[in-house]
């Protein structure tokens, strides 16, 4: 895996935009090792969540090292170090892995940095965005990454930050200094493919008991004609809710479709020279010891984008 040096660029120039999503961001690596086998060099680098995660270990030449640790996880591993976080807002802190990539970062500051790194994150009193461009990389990674009630959010300089991609989930502004023969963006939540895995649940799990007045109120409110004897509301109307589906899921599913729509439109006003797009299904967000399928899916994705586009 080639990481970022000093040297002076060879061969294509890059400024690269890796988006949010969780584990799936692992592709990033995949993305990186294509890159690096056509001899294109990154010469700008933005991240927002996991992207930010990657994006300033390959910026620190601590990719490698990233990889490494990344492909040794299984599920045990990962839920030991998930760091519950009972009674905080948010569900895990993940300090225990934080810990780790602080460690193998060895207090890299973003301003020392071989290459243009930014990484984004959200003010959630003031509804905008924040770039970090100078401190610690860590700390940047750690504002970037706390999905909202799933990783507990940070407070610096009085800011309460979260996820930067409740914002700009690919933070292709932040490239605009960038001199780079090609602009790569890194999309995580691109069409989902293939049928879910979430199957409908039985009627066994009925509303309970003496919810009749609400539910005629209901009726009443829809229009819907009176129950009979044998046939409740909810056969007549309500569909089975998928098996397994839980808190989060609906959480998590809210945000990637309100990030979705806020991609489309950014794309817009800022679109890549090369535009590639991982399958929001392909992995679930925590899904942190699907390492080497997701580099793998990473290189595939990127290596058929940049055939494409003749690179």
């Amino acid at each position: 895996m080639t990481t970022a040096t000093g040297t002076s660029p060879t061969g294509t120039t890059v400024a690269l935009a890796l988006g949010g999503g969780g584990a799936r961001g692992y592709a990033h690596i995949g993305v990186l090792k294509a890159l690096a086998e056509r001899n294109c060099t990154v010469v700008g680098l933005a991240g927002t969540s996991m992207g930010a995660l990657v994006g300033g270990l390959y910026a620190a030449g601590a990719l490698d090292q990233f990889e490494d640790w990344a492909m040794s996880l299984n599920q045990r591993k990962v839920l030991r170090m998930l760091d519950p976080a009972f009674g905080q807002p948010g569900a895990v802190r993940l300090e225990r892995v934080l810990s780790r990539i602080s460690e193998m970062l060895d207090d890299a500051q973003i301003e020392d940095l071989q290459i243009h790194y930014v990484a984004t994150a959200t003010d959630l009193n003031h509804w905008r965005e924040v770039w970090f461009r100078r401190g610690p990389v860590d700390v940047a990674i750690r504002a970037s990454i706390a999905i909202p009630s799933v990783i507990t959010p940070v407070m610096i300089h009085g800011r309460l930050l979260v996820d930067g991609g409740v914002l700009n989930p690919v933070p292709m502004e932040a490239l605009a200094g960038v001199d780079a023969d090609l602009v790569v963006s890194v999309d995580l939540s691109g069409p989902a493919t293939g049928a879910t895995s979430l199957r409908p649940v039985t009627h066994e799990s009925a509303a309970p008991e003496g919810g009749e007045p609400w539910l005629a109120k209901l009726r009443g409110m829809l229009g819907l004609r009176p129950r009979t004897d044998t046939e409740s509301v909810e056969e007549r109307v309500l569909e089975d809710l998928p098996e397994g589906l839980r808190t989060f899921d609906v959480l998590n599913g809210s945000l990637e479709a309100m990030q979705a729509l806020i991609t489309r439109y950014r794309r817009a006003a800022h679109p890549a020279d090369v535009e590639m797009a991982i399958p929001r299904n392909s992995c679930g967000v925590l899904d942190f010891h699907r390492a080497p399928e997701m580099i793998e899916l990473g290189y595939r994705t990127a290596v058929e984008s940049l055939d494409r586009a003749g690179v």
